[in-house]
């Protein structure tokens, strides 16, 4: 997902826009941006080490995994006998550039043209 928010003259498709919104909306809960910052942390962990981290419980800690999952934020790899899980680091990068844009076309204002 590559999305230029900040290009008045190519707005992305609303699918996209639903998208960046979704990423968003799984980084909305402060526990699943801890759980985000310690996947970073490491090449990959279990949903185990991720509650040993921090105060909540296995079921907590799997259920806000599966939410940054399905964001398509964090992947998943089925193994024996634990899933681990890694941060989507293209992902986040492709997030990042698509906030970023959204933002500056917002603080630079009222540009010309028809309005979207």
């Amino acid at each position: 997902m590559n999305i230029d928010l900040a290009s008045p003259d190519s707005a992305p498709p609303c699918g996209d826009r639903v998208a960046v919104a979704a990423k968003l909306a799984a980084l909305s809960h402060p526990a699943r941006i801890e759980i985000l910052l310690h996947l970073a942390g490491s090449e990959a962990c279990c949903c185990k080490d991720v509650v040993q981290r921090l105060d909540l419980a296995q079921s907590t800690v799997s259920q806000h995994l599966k939410v940054l999952v399905d964001a398509g934020l964090v992947r998943l790899t089925p193994e024996r006998p634990r899933s681990r899980y890694e941060v989507d680091r293209e992902a986040l990068a492709a997030l990042s550039g698509a906030v970023s844009g959204l933002l500056l076309s917002c603080c630079a204002g009222p540009h010309s043209g028809p309005a979207r």
